[in-house]
Parts: C-alpha cells; structure tokens; sequence
C-alpha cells in the first residue's frame, strides 16, 4: 500500500506547477530589503538556500537562521519565517519580538502563525500527512524562486523525471552517504541528509561541496556514496572514486535531485520494516511547554 510520503513525493511536480501559477507573491520580501528568513529543522534549511537565491539575483542581504538562533538585537527590514505547521515555538516566539515587518509561509490557515505575522502565504494544497517534510518544503522554494524571477519550467520537467525513473539499486544497498552542495545547494545537501536520517534513520552527513576535501573525505570508500547536489567542483569526482566509493551527480535540478533523495529514503525505509509516514522520535511540530 503506498504510504502518504510516497503519494506526497510524487505529487511535487505538480504541487510546484501550482505555486508558480496560482499563487500571488505580494506578501513575500520586496526587493531591496534586508531580510532574515527562519525557520526550524527543514524550514532552515529551505531558508538557507533562499537566501543565497536573493542575494544572487540582487534582491538585498538576506541571512538565514534557526528560529532559536535568531541574533537579538539585529537590524532587518523584514523577517519571513517558514513553517509548515504553523505551531513551531521557536518560530512564534520569534515573530511576537521581531519588531519589524513579518511574513510567514505555511500550510496550515488554521494555526497561531496566521495571527502573529503582518503577511501569510499559505501553502495547503502543499500540506502533508507525513511527519517527514517533501513536498512542502520543496514547493516553499520553487515559489521563492520564481518571485526571485527564475523559470522553473525545466525544473518541473526534472521533478516528473525524478518521480518516474527507477532508482539505481548501489543507492538502496550503501551503508552511507554524504551530501554535497555549492552556494544554494549547500542547504539541499543538508536537508537531504535530515530526509534520509528521518526516514529510514541512514547514516548521513552533509558538507559544502569544496570542504568535503578538508576532512570529511576520510569517510568514503566501499559501499559509501558521495552525493552532488548541483555541479561538483572539479576533480572531486575522480578523488572520491580512487577511495572504491561511489560518487553520485546528476543534471536534473538540484531541486529536482532531492526528490530522487526522497525516493531512495523511502525505499530503503520499507526494506528496513520502517513506516516512513511515522519517523521515530519524532512528531509534526514540535511545540515546547512554557
């Protein structure tokens, strides 16, 4: 029987096709405003690879923290808080002391954050069922970058390959990965990392693609992947593959790419007698006891 993770990976393509047609972006940050985007577990990695997004595309500084790590005292034009849930502590706390202009994205018009922020997007065709973040988060960043002014026609056109190609069977037998990432993918890695642990609880780590070199690279050899998101710096490929392990790049989209994590977590999740739907330990939102 499919589980909702899996009918929610593969609604992806779809879920983005919606957020850039159908959904207006007058609520997100303006161009030339400073801005701090927050967010907690996923919704901080999705916020660190916006934030390189805007700054690359000119739109202002933009710097991306954990809700619980926000620097008091620090001066932004606005800060645009991503959460699925709506109910996040960390995150409402922030948003009843930012004292400046406030826009949240989530999927849920029914919870505390419609209140607390000046502006809400609201994402629920994106919703999920499962505790593990898929489509929401990855349908927050293709709104973001198409009102960055990006065309995510192709990217769309990876997602439904990503969806529908079978997965290579070294993926569903590796006793490790290790994600990569450069510039904005840096937060995909890190978030596909957070997937594989939450699903299927692999041993995962995650690194700038040009750092792997300085320590981490110790890790690979057999039966071990080494996963680019996006482009791999030079000469990576061939250092990686000299230790026996295997290194892994793609030409879809980085977004795109992470659907095929999302698969690959799921997979190995069931061969485990995991429910993915159901990660241990874990709950939808982590709301904290005052």
């Amino acid at each position: 029987m499919t589980t909702h993770t899996e009918a929610e990976i593969a609604s992806q393509p779809d879920c983005w096709r919606r957020a850039v047609s159908e959904v207006s972006t007058d609520a997100l940050p303006r161009r030339g405003e400073r801005v701090a985007v927050v967010g907690c577990g996923t919704s901080w990695f999705i916020a660190q690879a916006y934030a390189v997004l805007r700054e690359r595309a000119g739109h202002g500084e933009t710097d991306a923290f954990a809700a619980s790590e926000f620097p008091a005292g620090r001066s932004y034009d606005r800060v645009l808080a991503l959460t699925r849930s709506g109910t996040t502590t960390e995150v409402l706390e922030l948003l009843r002391s930012a004292g400046t202009a406030t826009t949240a994205i989530t999927a849920d018009p029914e919870t505390p954050v419609m209140s607390l922020a000046d502006q809400v997007v609201v994402l629920d065709f994106a919703d999920e069922k499962s505790v593990v973040q898929t489509r929401f988060a990855t349908t927050q960043l293709a709104l973001l970058r198409a009102h960055l002014g990006e065309d995510l026609t192709a990217a769309i056109a990876d997602a439904e390959r990503a969806v529908a190609d079978p997965l290579p069977a070294e993926l569903l037998a590796a006793e490790q990965f290790t994600f990569l990432g450069r510039g904005w993918t840096y937060g995909l890695a890190v978030e596909a990392g957070l997937k594989m642990r939450e699903a299927c609880r692999a041993w995962t780590e995650s690194y700038p693609a040009m750092e792997y070199r300085h320590g981490p690279i110790s890790i690979a050899g057999p039966n071990r992947v080494t996963w680019m998101l996006g482009e791999a710096p030079e000469g990576l490929r061939g250092e990686v593959e000299a230790t026996g392990g295997a290194f892994l790049e793609s030409a879809l989209d980085p977004m795109a790419e992470l659907i095929r994590v999302h698969r690959v977590a799921v997979a190995r999740a069931h061969a485990q007698g995991l429910n993915p739907d159901e990660p241990l330990h874990l709950t939808r939102s982590v709301i904290l006891s005052s």
